[in-house]
């Protein structure tokens, strides 16, 4: 559940683009049926995974850090590589970038399916995201290209509303896969998903171009996924080793040099992937602020979600892919309501209310112990959670949409989309460190006057990696086994909500994020139109470059 929810400015970079070739009244369903069942298949894989993690952590005898890596080598060359991946679509063709990227996913999706190591899946996950990195910002564009006028709107609503189901049933589906035949299936059900996709698209889509595409800016791809890729490694494997490990802090100078190399080459750029000059507005960089602080606490922590739901709590994999319904349903049916309160009181009031409720939902999280009902430990968390967001989906995308004028809104669309991704892939990371500490340190209070031998203790240390996956060493009797599973799982808790008192503090910085940089309601001050280098101010361009 670390991704769920869909990027906050998916509909702003549909609503921005240019239709360059609006399709035959005959073939938008079809158009619309391939584009939704495309990116609803990432989406569902996403869920799915997070749903499966505990599973995958048992039958391939995976460490925590190996299920870090199962999500974050996806979500690592999705963030690095998805405004990359909708140049390319603008370049060489948005349909055979979608084609290519829909194809590319299912072979990676058969991959996950024939694993037999965590190495094998981890690799897997990384081919994965480079297939989603084409195909989901490659479904937006070819929705932009094919509606124009008043069938764009209906073509908007329907893509929404079957993004709501799919949102809904994604986590029930994954769950029951993994619970009724295997993590596999839940891996291989994308193949013929991707086969109907690419049946419609060749049968029925129009390719189309941008004649006006941005240069690919393949410099800056190349140092971001460097220095985000060097930073999540760092991070992750200071939980194997030491923080002061030179494997470890060499991993993080080349992160943190390697980004700083992409802001010096971005800014240099004649057509960088991400034009620094948009943060000159401070509605966008307010915008961009509090997604990537509201976004890391929700991705960061919601993470490890599933494995409490599982491992302590022993719920199935079905009941835990369904916890977090009522948190679709209530951002589902309010979105509009809430779209409605920026023209009423303008976007700011909103994102402040929002992120605030959203850290009163962290902290009821972090309430329930290790019994009790669903609906007196989590449903309460789950509804507060999903009313906060829901006041912050649609005032964000029209804040980000806003902030540059023109054909300049899909680029800032485009950038706010790949900031929610880099905030769940970083977080999940730095949340995890804090996780793993916390963990270790709580169980080794909690064993310490068990009778355990030295062996024994010796043994548990090493499934100290494993977190609520812990085992019990062989050969303890049962009082002490007893004692030393309610240990694993109250550690576990206890480390649970150290990642949700963090998440809490996130969103209420996100919030003062909102509060101090986002303009109110009536403010004088008018989004300025970020010029290009090399273009004439007022010169346009097809808006579905970056996404």
């Amino acid at each position: 559940m670390a991704n769920l929810g869909k990027p906050p400015c998916d509909e702003g970079v549909i609503r921005s683009g240019k239709a360059e070739s609006p399709c035959e009244s005959a073939s938008g369903p079809w158009i619309l049926a391939g584009a939704i069942i495309g990116s609803g298949m990432a989406f569902i894989d996403s869920t799915v995974t997070n749903v499966a993690l505990p599973a995958l952590q048992r039958e391939l005898n995976a460490t925590a850090v190996d299920a870090q890596w199962i999500v974050e080598s996806y979500a690592l060359l999705l963030a690095a590589l998805i405004l990359v991946g909708g140049s390319l679509s603008d370049h060489y063709g948005r349909r055979r970038i979608y084609a290519s990227g829909v194809a590319l996913f299912a072979l990676a999706s058969v991959g996950c399916g024939i694993a037999q190591s965590p190495d094998q899946l981890i690799a897997a996950r990384a081919i994965q995201g480079i297939g989603g990195a084409l195909l989901v910002p490659g479904s937006l564009a070819i929705i932009s290209a094919s509606f124009e006028g008043e069938r764009r709107g209906k073509a908007i609503g329907t893509w929404s509303g079957f993004s709501g189901i799919t949102a809904a049933l994604g986590p029930i589906l994954g769950g029951y896969l993994v619970e009724n035949v295997s993590w596999r299936a839940a891996f291989l059900i994308n193949v013929p998903l991707a086969l109907v996709v690419l049946y419609i698209v060749g049968r029925h889509v129009p390719e189309s171009r941008d004649p006006d595409a941005r240069r690919l800016d393949l410099p800056g791809a190349f140092l971001a996924t460097l220095g985000l890729g060097g930073l999540v490694y760092g991070l992750i494997e200071s939980s194997n080793r030491d923080l002061g490990d030179p494997l470890v802090l060499s991993a993080l100078a080349l992160g943190a040099a390697a980004l700083v190399g992409f802001v010096v080459v971005e800014r240099r750029s004649n057509e960088p992937m991400m034009p620094l000059s948009l943060f000159k507005s401070r509605n966008f960089s307010g915008a961009n602020l509090l997604t990537l602080l509201l976004y890391a606490g929700l991705g960061g922590s919601l993470y490890f979600l599933p494995f409490n739901l599982i491992q302590v709590h022993g719920y199935s994999a079905t009941a835990a892919g369904a916890a977090f319904l009522p948190f679709i349903f209530i951002t589902f049916l309010m979105s509009r309501w809430a779209g409605g309160l920026v023209t009423r009181y303008g976007a700011k009031l909103p994102l402040v209310i929002g992120p605030s409720i959203a850290a009163v939902g962290f902290i009821l999280f972090a309430l329930p112990g290790t019994e009790g009902s669903y609906w007196t430990t989590f449903f309460p968390a789950v509804a507060v959670q999903g009313l906060g967001m829901s006041l912050v989906i649609a005032p964000l995308t029209t804040t980000a949409l806003n902030a540059a004028e023109g054909q300049h809104s899909g680029l800032a669309s485009g950038v706010n989309n790949a900031v929610s991704q880099t905030a769940g892939l970083l977080s999940i990371a730095v949340l995890g460190i804090f996780v793993f500490a916390a963990f270790s340190s709580s169980l080794d209070g909690k064993v310490e006057n068990l009778n355990l031998t030295s062996e024994q203790q010796a043994i548990l240390e090493s499934e100290k990696v494993d977190l609520g996956g812990a085992e019990v060493p062989e050969g303890v009797d049962g009082e002490t086994a007893a004692a030393v599973e309610r240990a694993v799982d109250e550690s576990f808790v206890g480390a649970f909500r150290l990642a949700m008192y963090i998440a809490a503090g996130l969103a209420v910085a996100s919030a003062m994020a909102a509060a101090v940089l986002i303009e109110g309601k009536g403010a004088t001050t008018k989004p300025e139109e970020v010029a290009q280098p090399g273009r004439e101010p007022g010169e346009t361009r097809g808006a579905s470059a970056p996404v």
